[in-house]
């Protein structure tokens, strides 16, 4: 087989940076939403005097796991990045991404939770 030339080396690195555009993305989002769990809990705080943990603790579970998720998102696009390297410096390269069933799950449950913790504040 025929090794990558370096334009197949330079789209490598381009999907590797959007791999990390998103991760960021997504710890951002992940960080926005435990900021407006603080900022409900703080809200609630002054308004009744007390708060229900339960209440508020969803949200900042589901903003610490798209944080998380955002992390393995960027390990993941590395091991990705260099799995295709390898590949494409060898000649022998197969297409096969775990990353993007990996995000899509994980961003698929996330959101059916965050749908459903929105629904029940309603």
């Amino acid at each position: 087989m025929e090794k990558g030339r370096p334009n197949d080396h330079l789209a490598n690195e381009r999907t590797f940076l959007a791999w990390m555009r998103t991760s960021i993305g997504i710890m951002g989002f992940g960080f926005i939403v435990v900021k407006f769990s603080m900022f409900i809990k703080h809200l609630t705080l002054l308004i009744e005097g007390s708060i229900t943990l339960s209440e508020v603790s969803n949200s900042g579970i589901i903003g610490v796991l798209l944080v998380l998720i955002g992390v393995l998102t960027a390990v993941m696009a590395l091991i990705n990045y260099k799995r295709i390297k390898k590949q494409l410096e060898s000649g022998d390269y197969t297409s096969s991404n775990p990353l993007t069933t990996f995000l899509t799950i994980g961003m698929v449950v996330i959101s059916i939770i965050l749908i459903w913790f929105l629904y029940r504040s309603i």
